[in-house]
């Protein structure tokens, strides 16, 4: 099965210029999210986590299911402010300014095993922070994994892990 032939582009969103890869279209169809899955499963498990993680927040929609076909527990790399009790927190340059991801500071133990997913790298930039942030707290990251790849932004140039992606668009 093609994954792209259920991903939807939609010219100028959100703002002109800019073509917005729509995953709304590969998650309703059950098949192709259920060998979406499977192919994203395989994919990680040669990594061997303990934990996947979700950066928000539609990677949360990859990794929480993921996470419970792996068996492993999930966790929520968050925008600031948005995680309930104390949190562990790194800011990170964009291309426009600056952002910060934060995960709980309990989410996880030192040497936990902690694959980051999203549903798109493009950059790498926040991708690249939820890496740092999890390192931050002791984990070891072994890789990175996404649904997308915008592979003529070079995004995975600044992931120091490997990073898995079912499909990929070269322009």
């Amino acid at each position: 099965m093609d994954l792209k032939d259920h991903i939807r582009g939609i010219p100028d969103f959100p703002k002109p210029g800019i073509l917005f890869y729509d995953i709304s279209t590969l998650l309703r169809d059950a098949d192709a999210w259920q060998v979406a899955m499977g192919r994203m499963a395989r994919a990680v498990r040669a990594y061997m986590p303990d934990i996947v993680a979700g950066v928000e927040s539609r990677g949360f929609l990859i990794a929480a299911p993921l996470a419970l076909k792996l068996g492993c527990g999930f966790i929520m790399i968050r925008k600031r402010g948005k995680l309930p009790g104390e949190t562990v927190g790194l800011n990170y340059a964009l291309e426009y300014g600056e952002d910060r991801v934060e995960i709980q500071a309990d989410a996880v133990h030192p040497g936990q095993r902690v694959v980051v997913v999203d549903d798109l790298l493009a950059t790498g930039g926040t991708m690249a922070a939820g890496i740092a942030l999890l390192r931050q707290v002791g984990a070891v990251v072994p890789a990175a994994a996404t649904l997308i790849e915008l592979s003529f932004l070079n995004g995975r140039s600044r992931l120091d892990v490997p990073c898995e992606s079912l499909v990929s668009y070269d322009d």
